[in-house]
Parts: C-alpha cells; structure tokens; sequence
C-alpha cells in the first residue's frame, strides 16, 4: 500500500485534543482557585472556549466547527449552574461518549463505519471508498479501535462522576484525550495497513469498479 500519510496527520488529532482539555482544565483550575466555585469554573472554562476558538479561526478551522465546540462548553456550563454540582460540568462528555461509542458500533453493523466517512469526506472522496471492499473492510476494522477509545473513557469517567470527584474528572479528561486520542490513531491506522492488501494504492485512492482495467492479454484486472 502506497500511503504516506498516517491518520493523525489527516485527522489533525493533537489539535481537537487540545480544544478538548483546555476549557475542562480551565474548569477545575477556576473551581480550585476560587473555592470550589462553579461561576468562576464555568466563567474560566468559557473564556478557555473562547481563546481556542479564536485560535481555530486563525488556524483556518470552519467557522461551523469552531461554533459546535464552544457551544458544547457553554451548555456544559449552564448544566453546571443549574444542577449547582460541579461534577455535571463533564456530564455532557460522559453522554457524548456513551452515544459515541453506540454510532460507531452501529456505523460497523451496517457498514458505514464512521472512520470512513471522516476520511473520506476529509480526502474529498464522498462514498467512493464504499466500493471498494477491501477499503471498506479495512475502515471497519479500524473502527472498532474507535469504538473501544469510547469504552475506555466510560469506564474511568462513569465511577469518578458517581464519587464526586471533580479534580479527578478534569485529570481525567486531560490524561484520556490527547494520549488516548494519539494511541486510537496509531492503533487504527496500524489496523488499516495490515489488513489492506499489499498492492492497494492507498486511502486516497479507492479501487472502485470504474478505476479498475482489464490486462491487455486477458489476465486479471489491475487498477488505473
């Protein structure tokens, strides 16, 4: 397989790790710092928010993206505020994780595995990779590293949020993102180059039907 690319490098993991931890870290540091306020974890957390978007605008992010991440703060938030506990402010992490794990479980099942979508829409192949069965195989190998990725964190989140541990939580987050977030990458991508054939021409370029030529002397196809 001819693909010098990895998936962090197409994914641009480490910097959705960063938006991740930063307002979570924000949170705590402000809860911590001003005794164990949830107005000043929620305000420190948004102005965190705030700062990465502005930072991802600058970095070329779409605005649309960079709306959906700060707003995903400013609900975990207002959670916060209303339930007056500080551990809610990682509860919407723990019910984006749960539902997660189920879409890309499923996503296998019927075979639209989810990392095929991303990277094809990140490649700007659609659903071209669909007709190829080796590719799309290989995607929904992969996925299942991504599906386990989402397992991990409920299972250290869910008995940290049941316990109250707020310091806890935000360590959590930091520990289980860009770490987490780097070994799913290396681990799928790893998965996907075992089990594409040897001869595949790579992620970029699906061997669909229409890309594939008869041999000139009758023997098998071979890609364009």
């Amino acid at each position: 397989m001819t693909q010098p690319e990895s998936l962090a490098q197409l994914l641009n993991g480490r910097r959705a790790a960063i938006d991740a931890t930063l307002p979570a870290a924000g949170f705590v540091v402000g809860w911590l710092a001003a005794g164990q306020s949830i107005w000043w974890g929620a305000g420190v957390a948004v102005v965190c928010a705030i700062a990465v978007s502005i930072w991802r605008l600058r970095h070329g992010d779409k605005p649309r993206a960079v709306l959906i991440g700060l707003l995903g703060v400013c609900v975990a938030a207002l959670i916060a505020l209303r339930t007056g506990r500080a551990e809610d402010f990682f509860l919407l992490q723990l019910l984006s994780n749960a539902a997660s794990a189920l879409a890309w479980a499923v996503s296998i099942v019927v075979r639209w595995p989810l990392l095929g979508i991303v990277v094809g829409g990140v490649l700007g192949q659609k659903f071209r990779w669909r007709r190829d069965p080796a590719l799309l195989r290989s995607y929904c190998l992969a996925s299942w590293v991504w599906v386990m990725q989402y397992v991990v964190r409920l299972a250290i989140f869910l008995p940290l949020y049941a316990a109250h541990q707020v310091v806890a939580l935000g360590v959590a987050r930091v520990a289980l993102t860009w770490p987490l977030v780097a070994a799913c990458l290396a681990v799928s991508w790893w998965v996907i180059r075992r089990t594409l054939p040897a001869d595949h021409p790579g992620l970029r370029h699906p061997r669909t039907p229409e890309s594939v030529v008869p041999d000139p002397v009758g023997e098998d196809p071979r890609p364009v």
